[in-house]
């Protein structure tokens, strides 16, 4: 009887197991490609990421967003900026942001706790 309470609360354990954090201090050293285009300071070739997590997609002020960027209707929660950074031109056809996108989930993860560490 034991071990199948145990083996129970195992397999409800899982799934909190299998959701990643990311490591902001990895995720700074996967972000250096990302520094060409991106601070957190001003607009570049690319906006300016501060605060980028919890902000609509399109919105930061000063900066000439894709048509396609701008009526996304994306807000940038942590789901969508995995999706974008995977693949940001099936995230959003006919963006402008030249990056064919990160493919390592355990990066994904540590940029996307930088740019939270950033917000």
């Amino acid at each position: 009887m034991r071990h199948m309470i145990l083996g129970a609360a195992l397999a409800l354990l899982l799934p909190v197991a299998a959701q990643a954090e990311g490591d902001a201090a990895a995720g700074e050293k996967a972000f250096a490609p990302c520094k060409a285009c991106h601070n957190f300071e001003k607009n570049g070739v690319g906006p300016d990421l501060k605060g980028v997590v919890g902000r609509k997609a399109g919105t930061y002020e000063g900066y000439n967003y894709s048509a396609a960027l701008k009526n996304s209707g994306l807000t940038w929660d942590e789901a969508n900026l995995k999706e974008w950074l995977k693949d940001p031109k099936a995230k959003v056809p006919g963006n402008k942001m030249v990056y064919p996108g990160l493919k390592d989930e355990k990066k994904l993860d540590d940029v996307i706790a930088y740019l939270k560490s950033k917000s």
